[in-house]
């Protein structure tokens, strides 16, 4: 028999997965039932944590609420019963899936940051930030696949990172509403805000092209999931380049015919037959 409280704190994830626009497709209906649950119960978590972080009131309010969400995850890795429905919820999949908790702490540590820090002057600081609130999602992910490779996980790391550099470009105009600017400094005095977001957007690419080199490297499932993320950066960096890079003024999307079209053409890459059939995780 399920657990009415998982239940309910699974359909709790579920929801929120429905009610957040990405770029991206989350977790695709294709994957295996329990695959595809994971990979909701991880986005929440990730939603939830950001939410806290980008829709309070005010950042003394927001570091409250974070510090109160970080003692709730301290509590859930030690065994204590957690009373949020994400919370619920993830502890089933942890019960399966070993993850440390640092990856959980350091989301939590970002959307801290975010409080604090709203201009970022060089690339390595950027950097080091997007290292707090993209990569551990993607290890998230290759977790739940059981892939703990070192190599995989670098270029995951990647990846993300590519995929937050073109989240901040597509969200300038949103980020600029509440005072916050993920433009690098040094790109804007040079070119202006245009030429900053021409430079995420140049900086993104070849990031998300890491995806191209993981993928090869995991079973079919993930290899799908995987191209659905790189695919998704990489049209919201071409719909970018549509508005001559002017996301000051217009947030670009990708819309439902782009995403079929991801669907399609990430079945077909994933299918196709690649390398010698050594694969790193579970299938």
């Amino acid at each position: 028999m399920t657990d009415p409280t998982v239940a309910a704190g699974d359909a709790y994830c579920r929801a929120l997965t429905k009610a957040h626009y990405e770029n991206f497709i989350v977790a695709s209906g294709l994957l295996r039932g329990d695959r595809r649950r994971d990979l909701s119960r991880v986005y929440a978590f990730c939603r939830t944590t950001d939410d806290l972080g980008d829709e309070s009131a005010s950042p003394a309010i927001a570091l409250e609420r974070l510090d109160r969400w970080e003692a709730e995850v301290r509590a859930a890795f030690a065994g204590s019963t957690p009373v949020h429905p994400v919370l619920l919820a993830l502890r089933e999949t942890l019960k399966r899936v070993p993850m440390p908790a640092e990856l959980f702490l350091d989301l939590i540590e970002a959307n801290r940051q975010d409080q604090q820090v709203v201009r970022y002057a060089t690339w390595p600081e950027l950097e080091a930030y997007c290292r707090l609130s993209a990569a551990p999602v993607g290890r998230m992910v290759l977790a739940v696949f059981g892939v703990s490779d070192r190599r995989a996980a670098s270029l995951s790391d990647d990846v993300c990172i590519g995929l937050q550099l073109a989240n901040h470009a597509q969200d300038v105009k949103r980020d600029a509403e509440i005072g916050r600017r993920y433009l690098l400094e040094e790109d804007v005095a040079a070119g202006g805000v245009p030429g900053a977001v021409r430079a995420l957007v140049q900086r993104a690419r070849p990031l998300l092209d890491s995806g191209r080199i993981l993928e090869p490297m995991v079973h079919v499932a993930l290899r799908l999931q995987l191209s659905f993320y790189r695919m998704g950066g990489l049209a919201i960096c071409d719909a970018i380049e549509r508005l001559d890079f002017r996301t000051d003024l217009t947030r670009p999307t990708v819309s439902g015919l782009d995403k079929t079209r991801i669907l399609v053409r990430g079945l077909l890459g994933a299918l196709r037959v690649s390398g010698n059939g050594t694969y790193v995780g579970s299938t």
